[in-house]
Protein backbone atom coordinates (compact mmCIF):
# COMPACT_ATOMS: atom_id res chain seq x y z
CA UNK A 1 0.00 0.00 0.00
CA UNK A 2 1.37 3.23 -1.14
CA UNK A 3 0.43 5.13 2.62
CA UNK A 4 3.26 2.84 4.10
CA UNK A 5 5.96 4.27 2.26
CA UNK A 6 6.17 7.76 4.22
CA UNK A 7 6.47 6.11 7.39
CA UNK A 8 8.93 3.47 9.12
CA UNK A 9 8.55 -0.27 8.46
CA UNK A 10 8.67 -0.34 12.31
CA UNK A 11 5.63 1.78 12.56
CA UNK A 12 3.08 -0.54 10.30
CA UNK A 13 1.06 -2.12 13.08
CA UNK A 14 0.18 1.29 14.57
CA UNK A 15 -0.86 2.79 10.60
CA UNK A 16 -2.61 -0.41 10.77
CA UNK A 17 -4.62 0.14 13.72
CA UNK A 18 -5.66 3.48 12.83
CA UNK A 19 -7.17 2.17 9.30
CA UNK A 20 -9.03 -0.37 11.28
CA UNK A 21 -10.67 2.46 13.33
CA UNK A 22 -11.15 4.59 10.14
CA UNK A 23 -13.16 1.03 8.46
CA UNK A 24 -15.02 0.91 12.04
CA UNK A 25 -16.18 4.14 12.67
CA UNK A 26 -17.38 3.89 8.62
CA UNK A 27 -19.18 0.65 8.91
CA UNK A 28 -20.88 0.70 12.44
CA UNK A 29 -21.07 5.06 12.69
CA UNK A 30 -19.84 4.70 16.16
CA UNK A 31 -17.01 6.74 17.59
CA UNK A 32 -13.73 5.06 18.45
CA UNK A 33 -11.06 6.58 21.45
CA UNK A 34 -7.42 5.43 21.53
CA UNK A 35 -4.96 5.21 24.10
CA UNK A 36 -2.52 8.06 24.46
CA UNK A 37 -0.48 8.58 22.13
CA UNK A 38 3.19 10.26 21.66
CA UNK A 39 3.61 13.04 19.40
CA UNK A 40 5.29 10.92 16.43
CA UNK A 41 2.13 8.91 16.84
CA UNK A 42 -0.38 11.88 17.18
CA UNK A 43 1.80 13.21 13.74
CA UNK A 44 1.29 9.70 12.08
CA UNK A 45 -2.49 9.52 12.97
CA UNK A 46 -3.15 13.59 11.90
CA UNK A 47 -1.45 12.31 8.76
CA UNK A 48 -3.71 9.51 8.36
CA UNK A 49 -6.72 11.65 8.98
CA UNK A 50 -6.01 14.36 6.27
CA UNK A 51 -8.06 12.30 3.69
CA UNK A 52 -11.02 11.34 5.53
CA UNK A 53 -14.03 13.71 4.77
CA UNK A 54 -16.77 11.55 6.22
CA UNK A 55 -14.83 11.21 9.50
CA UNK A 56 -14.47 14.14 12.17
CA UNK A 57 -11.55 13.40 14.74
CA UNK A 58 -9.63 15.36 17.57
CA UNK A 59 -7.17 14.86 20.35
CA UNK A 60 -6.70 16.07 23.60
CA UNK A 61 -4.46 14.98 26.98
CA UNK A 62 -5.67 17.14 29.42
CA UNK A 63 -4.69 20.76 28.11
CA UNK A 64 -3.90 22.73 25.22
CA UNK A 65 -0.13 21.80 25.74
CA UNK A 66 0.01 18.16 26.58
CA UNK A 67 2.54 16.09 25.16
CA UNK A 68 0.64 12.69 25.39
CA UNK A 69 -3.02 12.64 24.11
CA UNK A 70 -6.11 10.31 23.30
CA UNK A 71 -7.53 10.90 20.07
CA UNK A 72 -11.05 10.25 19.01
CA UNK A 73 -12.42 9.50 16.07
CA UNK A 74 -16.09 9.86 14.65
CA UNK A 75 -18.79 10.41 11.83
CA UNK A 76 -19.12 13.52 10.71
CA UNK A 77 -21.95 14.84 11.82
CA UNK A 78 -20.97 14.02 15.56
CA UNK A 79 -19.46 17.03 17.87
CA UNK A 80 -16.46 15.92 19.56
CA UNK A 81 -16.02 18.17 22.97
CA UNK A 82 -12.74 17.97 25.57
CA UNK A 83 -15.89 16.64 27.63
CA UNK A 84 -15.69 13.37 25.60
CA UNK A 85 -12.13 12.26 25.96
CA UNK A 86 -12.11 9.70 28.77
CA UNK A 87 -9.50 11.23 31.20
CA UNK A 88 -9.06 11.30 34.81
CA UNK A 89 -6.26 13.74 36.34
CA UNK A 90 -4.80 12.12 39.93
CA UNK A 91 -3.00 13.72 42.26
CA UNK A 92 -1.25 13.41 45.40
CA UNK A 93 1.54 15.01 47.67
CA UNK A 94 4.57 13.80 49.01
CA UNK A 95 7.30 15.94 51.61
CA UNK A 96 9.66 17.56 49.15
CA UNK A 97 11.63 18.46 52.11
CA UNK A 98 12.79 15.36 53.10
CA UNK A 99 12.59 13.53 49.47
CA UNK A 100 13.42 13.90 46.19
CA UNK A 101 11.17 12.92 43.13
CA UNK A 102 11.71 13.29 39.47
CA UNK A 103 9.76 12.25 36.45
CA UNK A 104 11.40 9.25 36.07
CA UNK A 105 10.68 8.25 39.49
CA UNK A 106 6.74 8.54 39.57
CA UNK A 107 7.16 7.03 35.49
CA UNK A 108 8.70 4.07 36.59
CA UNK A 109 6.62 3.24 39.98
CA UNK A 110 3.79 3.75 37.02
CA UNK A 111 5.42 1.11 34.97
CA UNK A 112 6.16 -1.28 38.07
CA UNK A 113 2.06 -1.78 38.79
CA UNK A 114 2.84 -3.79 35.62
CA UNK A 115 0.26 -1.05 33.37
CA UNK A 116 0.86 -0.28 29.85
CA UNK A 117 2.47 3.07 29.46
CA UNK A 118 0.23 4.28 26.84
CA UNK A 119 -3.15 4.18 29.98
CA UNK A 120 -0.62 7.35 31.26
CA UNK A 121 -0.79 10.81 29.81
CA UNK A 122 1.10 13.57 31.13
CA UNK A 123 2.83 13.74 34.78
CA UNK A 124 4.27 16.67 36.65
CA UNK A 125 6.28 16.18 39.63
CA UNK A 126 6.44 19.42 40.61
CA UNK A 127 6.57 21.39 44.59
CA UNK A 128 5.53 18.40 46.51
CA UNK A 129 2.90 17.46 44.27
CA UNK A 130 2.83 14.81 42.03
CA UNK A 131 -0.26 14.76 38.79
CA UNK A 132 -0.66 11.92 36.48
CA UNK A 133 -3.69 11.97 33.83
CA UNK A 134 -4.56 8.53 33.02
CA UNK A 135 -7.31 6.83 30.94
CA UNK A 136 -10.46 6.82 32.88
CA UNK A 137 -11.25 3.01 32.89
CA UNK A 138 -7.73 2.49 35.54
CA UNK A 139 -8.23 5.41 37.75
CA UNK A 140 -9.72 3.08 40.43
CA UNK A 141 -7.44 0.61 40.21
CA UNK A 142 -4.34 3.60 40.53
CA UNK A 143 -5.83 4.87 43.49
CA UNK A 144 -6.35 1.14 44.91
CA UNK A 145 -2.43 0.52 44.44
CA UNK A 146 -0.03 3.21 43.23
CA UNK A 147 0.90 3.63 46.80
CA UNK A 148 4.41 4.64 46.64
CA UNK A 149 7.53 6.39 44.63
CA UNK A 150 10.63 5.56 45.99
CA UNK A 151 10.31 6.29 49.69
CA UNK A 152 7.84 8.25 49.36
CA UNK A 153 4.13 7.12 50.62
CA UNK A 154 1.58 8.78 48.66
CA UNK A 155 -2.17 8.65 48.16
CA UNK A 156 -4.11 9.78 44.69
CA UNK A 157 -7.22 11.69 44.85
CA UNK A 158 -9.26 12.77 41.43
CA UNK A 159 -9.25 16.38 40.23
CA UNK A 160 -11.21 18.13 38.21
CA UNK A 161 -8.88 18.81 35.39
CA UNK A 162 -8.99 22.72 36.16
CA UNK A 163 -6.73 21.77 38.86
CA UNK A 164 -4.11 20.90 36.35
CA UNK A 165 -0.53 22.38 36.93
CA UNK A 166 0.81 23.59 34.65
CA UNK A 167 4.42 22.55 33.79
CA UNK A 168 7.65 24.88 34.94
CA UNK A 169 9.33 23.08 31.71
CA UNK A 170 10.31 25.01 29.19
CA UNK A 171 11.13 23.97 25.48
CA UNK A 172 14.23 26.30 23.57
CA UNK A 173 13.13 26.44 19.85
CA UNK A 174 15.69 27.02 17.02
CA UNK A 175 15.29 26.72 13.66
CA UNK A 176 18.56 25.89 12.14
CA UNK A 177 19.84 23.50 8.95
CA UNK A 178 21.81 19.94 8.98
CA UNK A 179 23.67 17.92 6.04
CA UNK A 180 21.43 14.63 6.74
CA UNK A 181 18.35 13.62 9.19
CA UNK A 182 20.90 10.81 10.53
CA UNK A 183 20.63 10.59 14.14
CA UNK A 184 24.18 11.01 15.16
CA UNK A 185 23.87 14.46 12.98
CA UNK A 186 20.90 15.66 15.21
CA UNK A 187 22.34 14.43 18.45
CA UNK A 188 25.43 16.55 17.40
CA UNK A 189 23.27 19.08 16.77
CA UNK A 190 20.74 19.32 19.87
CA UNK A 191 23.23 18.56 22.49
CA UNK A 192 26.23 20.44 20.95
CA UNK A 193 28.61 17.26 21.21
CA UNK A 194 31.11 15.90 18.34
CA UNK A 195 29.80 13.48 15.66
CA UNK A 196 32.12 11.05 17.58
CA UNK A 197 30.83 11.60 21.09
CA UNK A 198 27.30 11.50 19.59
CA UNK A 199 27.74 8.18 17.93
CA UNK A 200 29.58 6.60 20.89
CA UNK A 201 26.28 7.75 23.33
CA UNK A 202 24.46 5.89 20.29
CA UNK A 203 26.32 2.90 20.35
CA UNK A 204 26.21 2.74 24.10
CA UNK A 205 22.26 3.13 24.11
CA UNK A 206 21.74 6.00 26.26
CA UNK A 207 19.60 7.64 23.05
CA UNK A 208 15.97 6.89 22.69
CA UNK A 209 13.88 7.94 20.02
CA UNK A 210 9.94 8.05 20.82
CA UNK A 211 10.83 6.08 23.76
CA UNK A 212 12.88 3.01 22.27
CA UNK A 213 16.25 2.62 22.76
CA UNK A 214 17.83 3.48 19.19
CA UNK A 215 22.03 1.98 18.67
CA UNK A 216 22.22 2.86 14.78
CA UNK A 217 23.81 6.31 14.38
CA UNK A 218 22.51 6.65 10.62
CA UNK A 219 18.87 6.35 11.99
CA UNK A 220 16.69 8.15 9.74
CA UNK A 221 14.99 11.02 11.99
CA UNK A 222 11.33 11.85 10.84
CA UNK A 223 8.93 14.91 11.49
CA UNK A 224 7.52 14.67 14.98
CA UNK A 225 10.23 12.63 16.67
CA UNK A 226 10.69 13.03 20.13
CA UNK A 227 14.37 12.56 21.54
CA UNK A 228 15.84 11.87 24.89
CA UNK A 229 19.68 10.95 25.64
CA UNK A 230 20.25 9.90 29.91
CA UNK A 231 21.35 12.59 31.63
CA UNK A 232 21.09 15.73 29.10
CA UNK A 233 17.33 15.75 28.76
CA UNK A 234 14.82 15.49 26.09
CA UNK A 235 14.40 16.84 22.77
CA UNK A 236 11.88 17.03 20.07
CA UNK A 237 12.68 17.28 15.41
CA UNK A 238 9.20 19.29 15.23
CA UNK A 239 9.62 20.34 12.07
CA UNK A 240 11.11 19.64 8.29
CA UNK A 241 10.86 22.74 6.72
CA UNK A 242 12.23 21.82 3.00
CA UNK A 243 15.95 22.07 1.43
CA UNK A 244 18.43 24.54 1.29
CA UNK A 245 20.37 25.36 -2.04
CA UNK A 246 23.16 23.55 -0.91
CA UNK A 247 21.00 20.52 -0.32
CA UNK A 248 20.81 20.74 3.52
CA UNK A 249 17.73 20.05 5.92
CA UNK A 250 15.96 23.18 7.30
CA UNK A 251 14.67 22.06 10.36
CA UNK A 252 13.00 23.33 13.51
CA UNK A 253 14.13 21.92 16.45
CA UNK A 254 13.43 22.27 20.26
CA UNK A 255 15.28 20.99 23.40
CA UNK A 256 13.75 20.72 27.02
CA UNK A 257 16.08 23.07 29.07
Amino acid sequence: MEIYQHFREEERPFIDQVLSMQEEVNMRYERKETDFLDPREIFIFTSLMGAQPDLIWDTFGGSEKSERKRAILAPEYEEIGQQDFSLTLLQASYPDKFITLEHRDVLGAFMSLGIKREKLGDLVVQDGTIQIIVAEEISDYIRMNFTSVRKANVQFEEKSLTHLIASNETWKVNETTLSSLRLDVLVKEIYGFSRKKAGMHIDAGHVKVNFRTIENPSFQLQEGDLLSLRGKGRSRLMEIRGMTKKEKFRVTISKLN
